[in-house]
């Protein structure tokens, strides 16, 4: 009887462990460019066909979003000084590093990823969709906007060229887990992924192309 009981525990631990496991989330790294692992999916990213998914870049002592749709700017969390300087040195350096971009760059309407992306790749190279909306900002529409972000994840992207999306860090952490949560996708991360059709997307890794600053995820005021 006790045998059996032994038994019968060992087993239901097993599973209880394999069960666990099927649902553990795989680690994710911010890379620099600097580190053998950075510069190997640089390399990657030069020869195209992937996506790069931007969060918006610092925000820092900015105001908290007051989510009046007629305050329009002014009453949402817009990026700070040192990240409209963030977001200049972000382009230029994505230039200097011959990362090949499909146009146009899209991103979402609220102004924080808005302006990252006009000020990195300029005004009329940028297209902005309700697609890579932030998620408090969606309302109603969130099945529709992470139905959206999933897609331009996972289309396929043409070889020499990459699709390059500018938004926020919640929407990729609702489809990737807690994996890209906090300082998982920094402010002005690159999240770099596979798109591989109807099987999906995979996700490759974030790389730091301009240093994160004040922590990477700061809080609004």
């Amino acid at each position: 009887m006790i045998r059996n009981l032994v038994g019968f525990l060992s087993v239901l631990i097993t599973a209880l462990l394999c069960a666990q496991s099927a649902y553990a989330q795989p680690t994710v790294q911010t890379l620099n460019i600097e580190s053998d692992e950075g510069a190997a999916l640089l390399e990657r990213l030069r020869e195209g066909g992937l996506v790069m998914y931007i969060r918006h870049a610092d925000t820092a002592g900015q105001q908290c979003d007051t989510y009046n749709d007629s305050a329009g700017r002014e009453g949402q969390r817009n990026i700070s000084p040192a990240g409209r300087e963030q977001a200049v040195e972000l382009g230029e350096r994505i230039e200097e590093l011959e990362i090949p971009i499909a146009e146009p760059i899209l991103s979402g309407p609220v102004y924080r990823a808005r302006d990252t992306a006009e000020l990195a790749f300029g005004v009329d190279r940028v297209s902005v969709t309700d697609s890579l909306l932030a998620d408090d900002y969606a309302r109603g529409r969130l099945d529709w906007v992470l139905s959206e972000h999933r897609r331009l994840f996972s289309e396929p992207v043409t070889k020499g060229e990459n699709r390059v999306l500018v938004g926020h860090r919640t929407p990729a952490q609702m489809i990737f887990g807690s994996i890209v949560s906090g300082t998982g996708l920094p402010e002005a991360g690159v999240l770099v992924l596979e798109p591989r059709g109807t099987e999906g997307t995979e996700l490759l890794g974030v790389l730091e192309i301009v240093p994160a600053i004040n922590g990477g995820n700061p809080p609004c005021s």
